[in-house]
């Protein structure tokens, strides 16, 4: 649904509603994803933001320049696709607000299924919104920036705060499991072997969970190197493993599709399997052929994964020995050597 929301996004240019920026107009895109296309004659320049390293690399090779964060500077428009976490989308709509001119134009759109009509609601709580059009399953409104664009970006920054959650961890609305810790990486944390060793990392590390628990309960761990494919997590664990004795990398990274140059002597991993609302087992399997490449003969992975995914078959082919060793809570733990 995500591509129709691109669609709706752009419509009211591509259909006259709203007049086109000029040649020499500054655009900036929040939330921008692969596959967008502007309406004839929308010449602008755009300034593309993305944090999500699979779609900066799709965005890269249709040759977009994206950044994880938005650049410094006051825009004329500013576009924002919303997504499933309303959070998140409205920490969006807060940095468009402070990034816009003046009297500059702002977009909103999203997917129905995603809660763009909630989003809208709650907009015009705090402002005035100006227009609103349904098209391809979802909702695009728009609004000029109000002469309080400060207060009301503060507003939405105090509805959407960054959480700390037990042992100090920070996060903030939009990554994976945030305010709480999610029951399959603590039941890992549980079962982490006392005689993990060596080089470790942390395959879809998040904001860092797993890795601290492999510094504060495996002793023998030389280093601990953490990939993540969503920018502010990976930005968040800087902040949350700070001081660790071990030394930590950080690795903005899409194990997907870039390969893994370092080798190490084990792996902990708990990795996504959704891709918007559908389960995809595909993305877990390929993030274990990922974890097979990196690891050193003899090396291990430690994985947790939901009950019913289907993963022993691709564990079997990837790895010499495969050892489930705990059950609970609906997810499973697994063992393999390399």
């Amino acid at each position: 649904m995500t591509r129709d929301a691109l669609k709706t996004l752009f419509h009211p240019f591509a259909s006259g509603e709203l007049a086109l920026p000029s040649a020499d107009a500054t655009v900036l895109f929040l939330g921008a994803e692969p596959g967008f296309s502007r309406p004839e004659g929308f010449p602008a320049n755009l300034h593309l933001v993305q944090g999500f390293r699979p779609h900066v690399l799709a965005l890269q090779a249709q040759r977009h320049a994206v950044t994880p964060t938005p650049p410094d500077g006051a825009f004329d428009v500013v576009l924002v696709l919303s997504g499933r976490h309303r959070g998140k989308s409205e920490l969006d709509l807060a940095d468009a607000l402070d990034r816009a001119k003046p009297d500059a134009l702002i977009l909103v759109a999203g997917a129905k299924d995603d809660g763009i009509a909630t989003v809208k609601r709650h907009v015009e709580t705090l402002l005035p919104v100006a227009g609103s059009m349904p098209k391809f399953h979802g909702l695009v409104f728009w609004f000029v920036r109000p002469p309080d664009a400060h207060a009301v970006a503060a507003i939405l920054r105090a509805e959407n705060p960054a959480g700390t959650v037990a042992g100090g961890f920070r996060t903030q609305p939009g990554m994976f499991s945030h305010g709480t810790i999610d029951a399959g990486s603590r039941l890992l944390a549980e079962h982490l072997p006392p005689d993990l060793s060596g080089r470790v990392a942390d395959f879809c590390a998040g904001w860092g969970y797993l890795a601290r628990a492999v510094a504060d309960r495996c002793p023998g761990a030389k280093s601990i190197d953490l990939y993540e494919a969503d920018f502010a997590s990976i930005e968040a664990a800087r902040d949350n493993l700070a001081g660790l004795a071990i030394p930590v990398g950080f690795f903005w990274h899409d194990l997907l599709s870039e390969p893994v140059a370092e080798r190490y002597d084990a792996i902990v991993m708990n990795p996504p399997f959704h891709r918007g609302r559908a389960g995809e087992p595909s993305i877990g399997q390929g993030m274990i052929r990922a974890a097979s490449a990196a690891l050193r003969k003899g090396g291990r992975l430690l994985l947790v994964a939901n009950r019913q995914l289907p993963y022993e078959e691709t564990l079997a082919a990837a790895f010499a020995s495969v050892e489930q060793v705990a059950d609970g809570l609906g997810f499973k733990v697994i063992v393999a050597r390399r």
